[in-house]
């Protein structure tokens, strides 16, 4: 395999190399992690909310604000009972963690929809959990319908159509890209559109709350931490809460299709924009607009070999030589691997590997905020890239 670093698509300039961070102890679940209760840290906060609020608007105008503020992800409308002139007082904070966004927000009665029309042009293909505090939603998927609220957390895939209503609502909201659970893509895509409930969603729900009370100080050595901990606990709801049935592959997103391919061929030498193409069914100018946000397709490839890298050098019972892992990441020169490699998480193969064998891997450093964009829709595409 080799190092297939260019493109025909526009370059993209990587962002700064990230300073060392102290090793940490080996991740666990259940993680006894208590926000409140770690020490101080001199390290400052690492996330700045992104607020959206109609308050400050006239009532006619409130609810044009927030459907245009919505469309990069569903299509919302009024009840049938509601006209312009009620007003529509809708609030949301969101915290972008790297791999994980996460949403406080207060809406009123709403329906919305994403299209199949949406998805063929959209980039995003997350994983969503809602953690309602106030309300409950009905939400459609291939004419199986499900109710959502306190005592019932909502699980599905941006990746497919969907349509529903809501009453008035107050809840937390989880977007985690399709990569941080691709692990587990075949049991959660079975789960598409299913509640989840039971000690493990109440176990989520209150370290989710805990986390929630300490967004603005958290450090960026936390966040990682953080996201695979939210991780492992909503991939063990969904394998507690729901009795897998089969997905229906035809109403899948593009971009989940191209998702699914890729990961199953990322070690093959044939992964390629053409092969890729013709798997799809699409044009290579297509797939260069799926992927844009990703900074194109050999970018995402080569990030996701990286990753895959990451993953066998922290394993202290990979005994793999690095000059193997960085051919199978699509490297054949070892110094371009540890240039790479450095570059994307901020240490050298080696020392990742010495970290593991240790037993105290470090976390990847999480993604400056500097490269996200001013609008929720921003956040969403910018997710796990």
């Amino acid at each position: 395999m080799s190092d297939r670093s260019t493109e025909s698509e526009p370059d993209k300039h990587p962002a700064e190399v990230p300073g060392k961070q102290p090793t940490l102890e080996r991740r666990r679940w259940p993680r006894q992690f208590d926000v409140q209760a770690t020490s101080p840290s001199s390290a400052p906060p690492a996330l700045t909310a992104l607020r959206f609020s109609t308050r400050e608007l006239t009532p006619a105008e409130q609810f044009h604000a927030w459907r245009a503020h919505m469309a990069p992800l569903v299509e919302v409308t009024l009840p049938d009972d509601k006209s312009l002139d009620d007003g529509f007082l809708a609030n949301q904070t969101a915290w972008y963690l790297g791999k994980l966004l996460i949403v406080q927000q207060r809406v009123p009665a709403h329906s919305y929809t994403r299209s199949r029309a949406m998805l063929r042009l959209s980039p995003i293909d997350h994983w969503y959990v809602e953690l309602p505090r106030i309300g409950r939603a009905w939400t459609e998927v291939d004419r199986r319908v499900a109710e959502s609220g306190p005592d019932k957390l909502a699980f599905r895939s941006l990746g497919y159509p969907y349509r529903g209503r809501t009453t008035d609502s107050d809840a937390i909201l989880l977007f985690m890209p399709y990569d941080l659970l691709a692990d587990d893509a075949g049991l959660l895509e079975a789960a598409n559109n299913s509640t989840l409930s039971g000690n493990l969603a109440t176990l989520l729900i209150n370290y989710v709350h805990g986390i929630e009370s300490n967004l603005s100080r958290l450090t960026a050595e936390e966040l990682p931490r953080i996201v695979h901990t939210i991780r492992d606990m909503v991939v063990a709801c969904v394998s507690s809460s729901v009795a897998p049935a089969t997905a229906t592959l035809p109403n899948m997103g593009m971009m989940e299709r191209a998702h699914r391919y890729i990961h199953s061929n990322l070690q093959s030498d044939t992964l390629t924009p053409d092969s890729i193409c013709r798997a799809l069914g699409i044009s290579r100018t297509r797939l260069y607009q799926l992927f844009g946000a990703s900074g194109g397709v050999l970018n995402y490839i080569r990030k996701r070999r990286l990753l895959a890298a990451y993953a066998d050098l922290s394993d202290p019972t990979n005994n793999r030589p690095i000059s193997e892992i960085a051919e199978a990441a699509g490297f054949d020169l070892a110094a371009n691997f540890t240039r790479a490699f450095s570059h994307e998480f901020g240490f050298s193969p080696r020392e990742i590997r010495k970290a593991g064998a240790a037993e105290h891997p470090v976390p990847p450093a999480a993604p400056p905020e500097r490269r996200l964009g001013g609008t929720f829709g921003d956040w969403l595409n910018a997710l796990g890239n």
